[in-house]
């Protein structure tokens, strides 16, 4: 191959690592030393069966692509290492709650950082991503949250209204008494 042949692939795997961050509402910077292939295999499924890709990366190409991309400059101190990268499209938290998930119980995976959205986050804020709970149960308490002033009030009303009815009974009984 000639060293133009190179240069041309290696600029198309820059571009489509950085499509890759552009598309991605999230993604995580894994370190995978030491895990054997069963594991990786494993971890490949579970993240494949919700959607996420996961690929090792060179680091020169993928400090590349995050310069192509911009925004994304923090994540050159992670970039160090054996580095795989979890992107995923569809849900921004599915990657970190697998990931961490894994990191706990093999104890080899190491969370390096994270894209969240565009913007560059700790390995800790991966793991905080991970611990929020499931997106329906936060729509619950965020509804649970506006209905709980509406009842309320609707309560006040009935209760100032049930008094109404006793004073206006009262008056009544009171007039046919006299």
């Amino acid at each position: 191959m000639s060293s133009t042949a190179v240069l041309e692939a290696k600029i198309q795997v820059v571009n489509e690592i950085s499509d890759r961050f552009q598309r991605a509402k999230s993604a995580v910077v894994t370190d995978y030393r030491g895990l054997n292939v069963a594991e990786v295999t494993r971890l490949r499924k579970q993240l494949r069966d919700a959607g996420i890709e996961f690929r090792v990366l060179k680091n020169t190409l993928t400090e590349l692509a995050v310069q192509q991309v911009g925004g994304l400059e923090g994540l050159k101190n992670d970039l160090a290492g054996p580095t795989a990268i979890a992107f995923s499209y569809d849900d921004p938290v599915a990657a970190a709650k697998i990931l961490t998930k894994f990191a706990k119980e093999s104890k080899k995976l190491v969370i390096k950082a994270g894209i969240l959205e565009g913007k560059v986050i700790t390995a800790a804020g991966v793991t905080a991503l991970a611990d929020l709970p499931p997106r329906e149960v936060l729509l619950a308490q965020v509804l649970a949250g506006f209905q709980g002033p509406i009842s309320g009030f609707v309560n006040v009303m009935a209760g100032n209204l049930r008094n109404f009815v006793t004073v206006v009974d009262a008056i009544r009984k009171q007039r046919e008494e006299a």
